[in-house]
């Protein structure tokens, strides 16, 4: 894979099996090279794959979130469609096919979209402006007064006068009624079977800023004030009612003012009395981050996905809590989006060589092959899982790709790759930096250290603290992991060439990159991108990094020194490794200052250093960014590992 294939990559997303069960709609994507943009439309298969599948909407923009009435008579679904810069809205169309129509004509993006158990009506979020956003021009607009945290977010962009509120609309047209409002963020609804009542969760009360504590609230379908179903001893999203609607499932997360916590599956009376917790047993975390949906009833089982050593699979478990929960499938894979209903299940899922394909049923019939094209054009690596051991005997997942047209006899050069989070995973899905990496002829290692997620609960808490005395913090025994599965990959594999080690991370990956080399020159070169550089400054300037007091084990403002302490800034005179900063610049997750930091003090120390920043850009460059931006980061990063590798 050379970096100008990111326009050729394609796959397919969120499936929805029809009410009959026989078709399943789903989003298809590609890369418009010319536009610099995802270009996506509904497709349409049957379920039993009898038939080839058909495109079903022909936007020339990006369609997506298809959603069946439950009468079976419509698809709703979002779209660009229309001027230039118009965010998704919500359209209608027939399910025999014909003309698409809008249901929502408004400024911000339509989200969350469920429709109502009579056909008639759609709930959706939307965030919703102040009145200062009548005035276009920027320069007469009124100043933002800000009074709570969670002003601003990454990829979204100012939300302290853009809260998200639930809307409905019915599917006749006429104007859509705002349910909720107020300065709180409220989303995921959910319609009661009788269709009366929507479901939703809220960050709302006096200081939910602060807490940052899901809860479940209850609206009347035609307006009211919500009534509170939860409580503050832990976060609940992602509600979904049994078709009798005496039950309500949803996703759970401790808030005990630590994380992390393992996510669970849990059900309650729809009133919120008798909760209960259905996944403790399992030791994983039971809220996939990606493309992460509510818990699915089929017939009265739940349906979820789980994290597990590098995969994600499909569990379930019956929703009286009388059996464990239980694989549904697995294997080595990652599994996305999914949908199950009266025993039929489509889902998403990715390998390490493959893209994102819909298949069908626990056997796992493939459906559909966009990305057949890509796949069978380039030569890409299945990588190799080993395990290091780390230096107190801790185990740890490791894979190794070799590069791209590897020949016995020859030394390579190689990338230590580490993940973000820190609670996330790397895995077994097609992450196109390891194969643009083994293309230009580099082996590359990467792993799950110590505060990864997919392990137990225990092994992702690893590195808390260290001022609450329950961990020794970032940068320590991740460390040591991540040291360890460079020391076994060089001993188990003779072609990789311990003279020329490189090493890159982003956000968290990108902290351990300035971390790792601020205390050995083990490695000739780094790139550190998007990274915490400087704790301090990060717990300001950030969205959210203040949240990370519940991991280190107390606030910056009561431990500055410690917070110094564990910032890779501190030690910029001890860098001496060739360091390439890479940074967007409307970053809001890690601040562009904070890679703006670490270069100006290596520049003024007189390193080697340079920054490269990315315009228009967010924390989700390498992922969600521009093509364009996507093309010229990996022709950046192979640069500088070319000039020292």
């Amino acid at each position: 894979m050379r970096p100008d294939d990111v326009y050729e990559l394609a796959g397919v997303a969120d499936p929805r099996i029809s009410p009959d069960g026989r078709l399943v709609a789903y989003q298809a994507w590609s890369i418009d090279r010319e536009a610099n943009d995802l270009r996506a439309a509904i497709w349409v298969a049957p379920l039993d794959g009898s038939a080839e599948p058909r495109r079903f909407t022909f936007s020339e923009k990006r369609d997506a979130a298809p959603r069946w009435s439950p009468d079976g008579r419509w698809l709703a679904f979002t779209s660009t469609r229309g001027e230039e810069k118009t965010p998704p809205q919500l359209y209608v169309i027939p399910a025999e096919g014909g003309e698409a129509r809008a249901l929502t004509a408004a400024k911000e993006g339509v989200e969350e979209a469920v429709w109502s158990p009579d056909s008639t009506r759609l709930a959706y979020t939307m965030r919703v402006r102040d009145a200062a956003y009548e005035e276009e021009d920027e320069k007469r607009r009124a100043p933002r007064r800000l009074t709570r945290l969670l002003y601003k977010l990454d990829n979204v962009g100012w939300t302290a006068d853009r809260r998200k509120h639930v809307f409905v609309v019915g599917v006749d047209g006429g104007e859509p009624r705002q349910l909720t409002d107020g300065d709180c963020e409220d989303a995921e609804p959910a319609w009661s079977p009788d269709g009366r009542r929507i479901v939703f969760s809220s960050l709302r009360g006096e200081r939910w800023d602060v807490e940052l504590i899901n809860r479940l609230y209850v609206v009347d379908a035609d307006g009211g004030e919500p009534q509170q179903l939860t409580g503050d001893e832990g976060s609940y999203t992602m509600p979904s009612f049994s078709r009798d609607g005496t039950r309500i499932a949803y996703r759970y997360q401790l808030e005990d003012g630590t994380f992390p916590h393992h996510g669970r599956i849990g059900v309650m009376a729809a009133d919120g009395s008798g909760a209960r917790l259905l996944t403790t047993s399992l030791d994983r975390q039971a809220n996939a981050f990606t493309e992460i949906r509510e818990p699915l009833w089929d017939g009265d089982r739940l349906v979820f996905t789980v994290e597990d050593s590098g995969n994600i699979h499909l569990y379930t478990v019956p929703a009286d809590g009388s059996a464990e929960p239980e694989v549904l499938v697995g294997g080595e894979q990652w599994i996305g989006s999914y949908d199950a209903s009266d025993g039929k299940l489509a889902y998403v899922s990715t390998t390490t060589t493959t893209m994102r394909e819909l298949y069908a049923g626990v056997e796992g019939r493939r459906l559909t092959d966009v990305g057949r094209a890509f796949v069978e054009g380039r030569e890409l690596v299945e990588p190799e899982r080993f395990t290091a051991v780390s230096r107190d005997g801790s185990e740890v997942d490791a894979w190794l790709v070799r590069p791209a047209g590897f020949e016995p006899g020859r030394r390579y050069p190689v990338l230590l790759s580490i993940h973000g989070g820190p609670f996330s995973q790397y895995g077994t899905c097609f992450f196109d930096e390891f194969q643009v990496y083994a293309g230009a002829g580099y082996a590359v290692l990467y792993s799950n250290p110590r505060g990864s997620s997919g392990y137990s609960e225990a092994w992702g808490r690893a590195i808390r603290g260290p001022l609450d005395g329950s961990g020794p913090g970032w940068g320590t025994v991740d460390h040591e992991d991540v040291t360890a599965v460079v020391d076994t990959a060089l001993e188990r594999f003779d072609f990789l060439d311990a003279d020329r080690l490189g090493v890159i991370g982003g956000s968290y990956g990108g902290f351990m990159t300035s971390w790792i080399v601020a205390h050995t020159n083990r490695f000739k070169a780094a790139v550190s991108e998007r990274a915490v550089n400087q704790m301090v400054s990060a717990f300001g300037s950030s969205d959210i990094f203040w949240i990370f007091e519940r991991q280190f084990g107390g606030p910056m403002y009561d431990h500055v020194d410690t917070w110094l302490e564990f910032s890779p800034t501190t030690y910029a005179k001890d860098i001496e490794t060739p360091l390439l900063v890479l940074h967007s610049e409307n970053d809001l997750r890690c601040a562009v200052e904070q890679g703006e930091h670490l270069f100006t003090l290596l520049r003024l120390l007189g390193k080697d250093v340079e920054m490269v920043r990315f315009p228009g850009e967010g924390h989700e460059l390498s992922r969600s960014g521009s093509p364009l931006h996507r093309v010229q980061r990996f022709e950046a990063i192979l640069d500088w590992f070319g000039r020292y590798l």
